[in-house]
């Protein structure tokens, strides 16, 4: 019996193995049909679908690309515009910054100006005041240089003197004097 099934199984593996190698024409015809039903059904129902999936994504990407072009033509303007605004700016401090020197400079010089004049004012102050102290100061000495000439000419004389008399001494002694060197002036 070994001998009767060993032919057997060999048989029953040949048709198996040769299923494969040569298939037959009902196979083949059914193979068909169901390749024909499922290419029918996917594009009946899944490649539109798919389609759509794909077109969907494919204008979902334009749209982003077209987006990301849009913001990057958006971001380059308004970077500009910022670069622009900021030499504005740069333009405008630099501007202040030179107003404000010289405004301070005129100020300055302003103030050093008044400074001097003002200096020089007080000092013209100072000579008049000194002049007219000097004025008053040689006024007292010759009021005191004539009491004192009268005084000693009385006493040398022992008589008193007369308007006229005292007057002529008086303008003797003070015309012998020299007031010049009294005020500080040396005059040529």
């Amino acid at each position: 019996m070994l001998a009767i099934v060993t032919p057997l199984a060999q048989a029953a593996e040949e048709e198996s193995s040769n299923f494969l190698v040569s298939p037959d024409v009902g196979l083949m015809i059914w193979t068909l049909i169901a390749f024909l039903a499922a290419l029918f059904i996917l594009r009946k129902y899944a490649w539109p679908a798919i389609t759509e999936a794909l077109d969907k994504r494919q204008r979902a990407i334009e749209e982003s690309i077209e987006t990301a072009e849009r913001a990057r033509t958006e971001a380059a303007a308004l970077l500009e515009e910022y670069r622009a605004r900021l030499r504005e700016a740069r333009a405008q401090a630099e501007e202040i910054i030179a107003r404000a020197r010289k405004a301070g400079e005129v100020s300055e010089r302003e103030a050093v100006e008044g400074a001097r004049a003002k200096r020089e004012e007080l000092l013209e102050q100072t000579r008049r005041d000194i002049e007219a102290e000097t004025r008053r100061a040689i006024q007292e000495i010759r009021s005191e240089v004539a009491d004192l000439t009268i005084l000693a000419t009385e006493k040398v004389t022992r008589k008193t003197l007369d308007d006229d008399d005292q007057k002529r001494l008086v303008e003797e002694a003070l015309g012998e004097l020299d007031f010049s060197s009294l005020g500080g002036e040396h005059r040529n």
